[in-house]
């Protein structure tokens, strides 16, 4: 069964977008038809290509629309989704209702949210002033790096800079509006080396075994307490994630270890600073290590944006959101060198799994709720 869709319901602009496939990184027709469902509500389009494989070609779109001289306030988001997968009760790329719920992979993470804010911008008053921008990309569910990141830089030559910003991400947890996301941890992968001199176990003296030096900075790493937490966030944690010496041979002392670790941790840190002291700990051993930082934490402390939201929150559902920075990482991260953002979206229950689904009350409680956020930030 498949509602039909009118310009402004949620539901069936929600359909329009699911039956696009875009498994990330995502280009093509998905944007097409986000395109062709702004443009006639005045809004100037730039969509483009950016990025080589392995993580590009990506997509991207940046729309804005200028009513007056006012506030600007973007909604970021991204529809890009992760793979399917097999044994779904439906083609995940079919929107399909069952019930009370339209189940397709990206209801949920993050096509809803974006099909909630299109409805949500047909419902304002014509002689709001003020800017609107959406910063969508096809690539949030990868690498993220000819996504976001190049929006910003796009938005900088269109001379575009938001006060406000509202990330549609799925934060709710048990119901539509519980939690809102006003910060998030940093994230750091480190890749640590320790070469030796391969040779036949039964002449240890004319080889040098890397592996014990390997335990001795891995001990010495999981001793580490970065700290309790604050206020505002969970304590920062450090994981072995990977260990691998790649010998199969029962009397070789291997060439060389690798492990490689990851830290989520709080605004009492930096990536830079924890690879320095992660760093510092292999070199004592005389390990080296390699590391990626995929961002910094982050925090818009409670105010005037988190203020608006939880509002339009209570005013749709009754329900008092709480104010949370736990989760993993999302493009906020990014975005929140701009201007303060928080994030807030549908319940992520079934998000990144089979049958994904979001209930339709939900969606059309969001794109009253992102009328009301988006009315109010204009209107000062």
């Amino acid at each position: 069964m498949t509602i039909a869709s009118t310009d402004a319901d949620p539901i069936g602009i929600a359909e329009k977008l699911i039956a696009c496939p875009s498994v990330t990184p995502a280009t093509g027709d998905v944007f097409t038809v986000l395109e062709a469902m702004l443009k006639p509500l005045g809004f100037t389009v730039d969509r483009f290509l950016t990025g080589e494989a392995p993580d590009g070609p990506v997509e991207n779109l940046l729309a804005w629309r200028t009513t007056g001289p006012g506030p600007h306030f973007a909604f970021a988001g991204h529809l890009d989704v992760v793979p399917p997968g097999n044994g779904w009760g439906s083609d995940p790329f079919t929107p399909e209702v069952r019930g009370d719920l339209l189940y397709g992979r990206g209801a949920v993470d993050m096509k809803g949210a974006i099909a909630a804010y299109v409805a949500a911008l047909h419902r304002l008053p014509e002689e709001l002033p003020g800017t609107i921008s959406l910063i969508i990309t096809g690539d949030e569910e990868g690498a993220a790096v000819y996504g976001t990141l190049a929006l910003m830089d796009r938005m900088a030559a269109h001379g575009l800079r938001p006060d406000l910003c509202l990330v549609g991400e799925p934060t709710s947890s048990q119901r539509l509006g519980d939690v809102i996301k006003i910060g998030r941890r940093g994230s750091v992968n480190m890749w640590i080396n320790v070469d030796g001199v391969q040779g036949h176990v039964a002449y240890p003296h004319l080889a040098d075994n890397p592996i014990p030096r390997l335990v001795r900075i891995l001990s010495a790493i999981d001793a580490v307490v970065l700290d309790e937490g604050n206020d505002w966030f969970q304590a920062s944690n450090i994981e072995i994630t990977n260990l691998d010496v790649g010998n199969p041979t029962t009397n070789v002392i291997p060439a060389a270890a690798q492990a490689r670790i990851s830290i989520r941790f709080n605004n009492e840190h930096s990536g830079a600073e924890l690879v320095d002291r992660i760093t510092a700990i292999a070199a004592a051993e005389g390990g080296t290590v390699e590391a990626k930082i995929s961002g910094e934490p982050f925090l818009t402390e409670p105010g005037i944006l988190s203020g608006l939201v939880a509002g339009a929150i209570r005013e749709v559902t009754g329900v008092e959101a709480e104010l949370s920075t736990t989760g993993g990482t999302s493009d906020a991260r990014f975005l929140s060198r701009l201007c303060p953002v928080v994030e807030f979206g549908l319940n992520n229950a079934t998000m990144h799994k089979l049958d994904e689904a979001v209930a339709l009350d939900d969606l059309r409680g969001l794109a009253e709720i992102y009328r009301l956020v988006t009315e109010r930030a204009l209107a000062g």
